[in-house]
C-alpha cells in the first residue's frame, strides 16, 4: 500500500514539474518574442497561450512525437567519439572480440543473409573488427 501511494506521488511530482517547465518554457519564449522580434522584424507582440503554441509547434516540427533513440544510443554502448562502434564494456563487442576468424566469417555470413538494423548501422564497419585491438586491450 505505502509503495502505491509512493509511485503515485513520484508521477504526480513528475508531471507537476513538467507542467511547470512547460509554463517557464513558454514565458521565456514570449517574453523574448516581445523584446527582440517586434522591432527587428515589426512582428506584432505575442500573448502566452501563442508562445506555448509556439513551443509545441516547434517540439512537432523538430522534435518529432517521440526521443531521439541515437541520443540514447551514445550512453548505452552506441558510437563511440572515435567512429568505432560500441564503448569497450559492450557485450556484443566483447563476443566480437572473443571470436575466432571463423566464427566472425559465420557470424558475418549469416549477418548477411538476415539484414536488421546493426546491418544496416555498421555496415561500413565491417573491415575495421578484424583489424581491431585483441581482447583487454585498451583503445583510447
Amino acid at each position: 500500500m505505502k509503495d502505491t501511494i509512493k509511485f503515485r506521488f513520484k508521477g504526480i511530482l513528475a508531471m507537476l514539474t513538467m507542467l511547470v517547465t512547460c509554463a517557464v518554457f513558454a514565458v521565456a519564449v514570449m517574453l523574448l518574442w516581445n523584446a527582440l522580434l517586434p522591432e527587428i522584424f515589426a512582428l506584432p507582440q505575442i500573448s502566452y497561450l501563442q508562445a506555448a503554441g509556439l513551443l509545441i509547434l516547434a517540439r512537432l516540427l523538430f522534435g518529432g512525437l517521440g526521443g531521439d533513440m541515437r541520443g540514447h544510443a551514445t550512453h548505452r554502448g552506441g558510437m563511440r567519439r572515435d567512429g568505432y562502434p560500441f564503448h569497450n564494456g559492450n557485450k556484443l563487442r566483447e563476443k566480437w572480440m572473443n571470436m575466432s576468424e571463423e566464427e566472425r566469417k559465420e557470424f558475418m555470413e549469416k549477418e548477411k543473409e538476415f539484414p536488421n538494423f546493426f546491418h544496416e548501422r555498421f555496415s561500413r564497419f565491417r573491415g575495421s573488427f578484424a583489424d581491431d585491438e585483441k581482447p583487454g586491450q585498451g583503445r583510447e
